[in-house]
């Protein structure tokens, strides 16, 4: 009987430590992924080459694999229907990149002016979900790597790590196709199992993103470019920007807003002040910062260029209209403009218009 207990107390342990998580290095069963010969059922696993594929993998690519758990559950990255979206947890949802045409600006609907699926942002390597390489961009766009070697893997460490979502830090990646210079961001994110984004609910960004993200994309938006690209990296949005963002509440209501609600996820800002939590609604101060994630997600949208909203239209009830693609949440009302005017209040003098198709 004491045997019994002593198992069951350990066991307890087991589950509530952090120790109870797939890729937490060492705890992981191998085969989860990896396959010892090559081979599953007698068969190999790529049924395109005789010989099997790298790593000894469970599937035709490391992207493939990641999706076989991370597709609809967990996360839920990668939707069945690209008008069904899953619920959003920050990064975005793959399942854009198969759209036909992604393109609500004027005549979008024109055949002529398609903008394709692959546009809408990562293009993972993973056939199996009909997926491949960015047909338009061989490198990543501002930097060097090569786009044929983009996939799940490139960005997340899949025998785990410690840093927010296991995204590598400094070092080798992808058995040394790449180099990445710059750190892991600082970051608090939503869990995986259950929940979806909100303004009380939602990943709070703290430092290093963009720098991160520079590994692969180079600094394009630092401040030793040129001054006409408006959104430098690493430097404090200023009073000014801030008191914008707080005080913007829609188009409908530029001024209303309240500091204390005004965070808008549509719309993250950075910051290493600690009282910024997941669940946390206060908007920005004069030391916050712009990053690549406050106009893009990381995975994909149903708008060009990852965007958060789609930066082609004028009002944001447009969106979907012309392409028939997924209409991306307008956080306000039907007269809603660009979000650019969350932090720029651009739209101050227009004319209140219905945009409802």
């Amino acid at each position: 009987m004491r045997k019994v207990l002593l198992l069951t107390a350990a066991l307890c342990l087991v589950l509530a430590g952090s120790a109870w998580s797939f890729h937490d290095e060492g705890v992981a069963h191998c085969n989860g992924c990896h396959t010892m010969h090559n081979s599953q059922d007698n068969a190999p696993v790529d049924a395109d080459n005789a010989a099997g594929n790298d790593y000894l993998l469970v599937d035709e690519t490391a992207s493939d694999v990641c999706l076989g758990c991370h597709a609809t559950g967990l996360g839920a990255v990668f939707a069945t229907d690209p008008l069904t979206p899953a619920p959003l947890k920050g990064g975005g949802n793959f399942i854009f990149l198969l759209e036909d045409n992604l393109n609500d600006g004027h005549a979008g609907g024109d055949p002529a002016n398609w903008i394709p699926g692959d546009a809408a942002g990562h293009n993972l390597n993973a056939p199996g979900y009909g997926l491949s390489a960015d047909l338009t961009n061989t490198q990543a766009p501002g930097g060097a790597f090569n786009s044929s070697w983009l996939g799940c893997s490139s960005c997340h460490d899949p025998h785990g790590n410690t840093n927010f979502r296991m995204l590598y830090g400094a070092g080798d990646v992808q058995d040394g196709l790449a180099t990445f210079t710059n750190a892991a961001p600082e970051a608090s994110g939503l869990s995986i199992f259950f929940g979806s984004e909100s303004p009380s609910s939602h990943t709070a960004y703290a430092s290093g993103m963009s720098e991160w993200c520079a590994n692969c994309h180079g600094d394009f938006h630092n401040t030793t470019y040129p001054s006409v690209l408006k959104h430098p990296t690493g430097v404090a949005i200023g009073p000014a920007i801030a008191s914008a963002y707080n005080a913007y509440n829609g188009t409908s209501n530029i001024g209303g807003g309240d500091p204390a609600l005004a965070y808008l996820p549509e719309v993250p800002f950075e910051d290493a002040d600690t009282s910024y939590t997941t669940s946390s609604t206060q908007g920005p101060t004069s030391s916050s910062k712009v990053m690549c994630l406050t106009c893009h997600r990381a995975h994909a949208t149903s708008a060009p260029d990852a965007g958060r909203w789609d930066f082609s239209v004028t009002g944001l009830a447009e969106d979907g209209h012309e392409s028939g693609s997924y209409a991306i949440p307008n956080p306000y009302d039907e007269f809603q403009r660009s979000l650019c005017n969350k932090c720029h209040v651009k739209d101050a003098n227009d004319a209140l218009v219905d945009y409802t198709p």
